[in-house]
């Protein structure tokens, strides 16, 4: 596919806690207590006062079809730029500490199954409230930091439940809503779900578009769409899954992208978990030049989400460094950057665990949930 004036193929870059463990027969690698932990801010939301300038929230605008029509990508420019991405970043030890530490603040925990019960959604918020063991905590020189997770995302069945679960806590719930995962109820029962969610507590709902209205280049369906989406959330924020697996070719995700933060979404989001390709680095890179774009002529920062399939350290890292390079350091806080995951955090605290001990301990050793 050729370039034209909203080509992504070009880069362009935007913008003494150790001895309790030691006393305890804990071994520990040298230099693992972070040099300057208050240059890593435990959880700075927009809501708190950690940020001198809370982002406004977008308002949405008229539907600009030249915006869309000059949409081009140049797959193969695409594909090089994030290739090359493992190879010139990386993060060692006190650093790559520190870069994940960050992350565990983005993770919006998530438990999205056919078999979801009560007990195992306050389990969830327990482990959002506590993601990282106290020990390791006192010997990254974070105890008492008050981290915890983004978010916890739920279906809406168990909002109240967790709303309850992490009052007094600084942490939203996000809803799945509108037919989540193939958004394909009537309209109406959508917007009377987002509603419920949001009487139930919901800070946070994550919709599913249309995929048929992308497919089929109806750009105004799917604009009315998400405005009434946006309308029925009120104060809630919105995120729109575009489900990306499922729309064909980055020119559409560029494209769906670009409708949905015309018609207000406060985020954009790769993927539902549930389809058969989730968040790539692809994807990510053509959704992130869109919010770029959308910045500059309008004003507004649009926060983003990969979801499905980041179940790594390594693998969130990745998702990081793309957000600093192609949007600046802004887009590593939780109020413009979450990652929808549910093994990722116990991967986390495995490598932090390795970062203290120099061993690495049994993945079923870091539950969940």
């Amino acid at each position: 596919m050729g370039g034209s004036h909203v080509a992504i193929g070009t880069f362009s870059l935007s913008a003494t806690s150790a001895d309790s463990l030691a006393s305890r027969g804990i071994p520990m690698a040298q230099g693992v207590l972070i040099s300057n932990p208050s240059a890593v801010p435990a959880q700075p939301h927009a809501r708190d006062h950690n940020r001198p300038h809370p982002i406004a929230r977008n308002s949405g605008r008229a539907l600009e079809m030249d915006w869309v029509d000059e949409i081009r990508i140049n797959l193969s420019a695409a594909e090089r730029r994030v290739a090359s991405l493992p190879g010139r970043r990386t993060v060692k030890k006190d650093a790559q500490a520190a870069w994940l530490l960050k992350a565990i603040t983005c993770i919006d925990l998530t438990t999205l199954n056919g078999d979801d019960t009560t007990e195992r959604v306050k389990r969830l918020c327990a482990k959002a409230r506590a993601p990282i063991r106290s020990d390791l905590l006192d010997a990254l020189g974070f105890a008492g930091r008050g981290l915890h997770t983004g978010a916890i995302c739920v279906y809406h069945r168990f909002v109240a439940t967790a709303v309850e679960a992490l009052e007094g806590y600084d942490i939203p719930v996000a809803a799945v809503s509108t037919g989540f995962p193939a958004g394909l109820v009537p309209h109406d029962l959508k917007l009377k779900e987002i509603e419920a969610s949001v009487r139930d507590g919901a800070h946070e709902i994550d919709i599913v578009i249309t995929r048929e209205h992308v497919l089929t280049g109806d750009w105004r369906a799917l604009y009315a769409e998400v405005r009434d989406f946006r309308a029925a959330c009120g104060d809630a924020h919105l995120k729109t899954i575009l489900a990306t697996g499922d729309l064909k070719t980055l020119r559409n995700v560029a494209k769906a992208s670009m409708v949905c933060m015309m018609a207000g979404a406060d985020f954009i989001k790769t993927s539902t978990g549930k389809e058969g390709v989730n968040a790539t680095l692809p994807v990510t890179l053509a959704m992130l030049r869109m919010i770029r774009i959308y910045e500059e002529r309008t004003g507004f920062k649009i926060g983003f989400k990969p979801a499905g399939g980041i179940s790594t350290a390594k693998d969130v890292l990745n998702y990081q460094f793309l957000m600093k390079e192609e949007l600046g350091r802004d887009w590593l806080e939780p109020d413009l950057f979450r990652v929808g995951a549910s093994s990722l955090l116990a991967d986390i605290e495995r490598q932090l665990e390795h970062h203290v001990t120099g061993r690495y301990s049994a993945f079923n050793r870091h539950p969940v949930g």
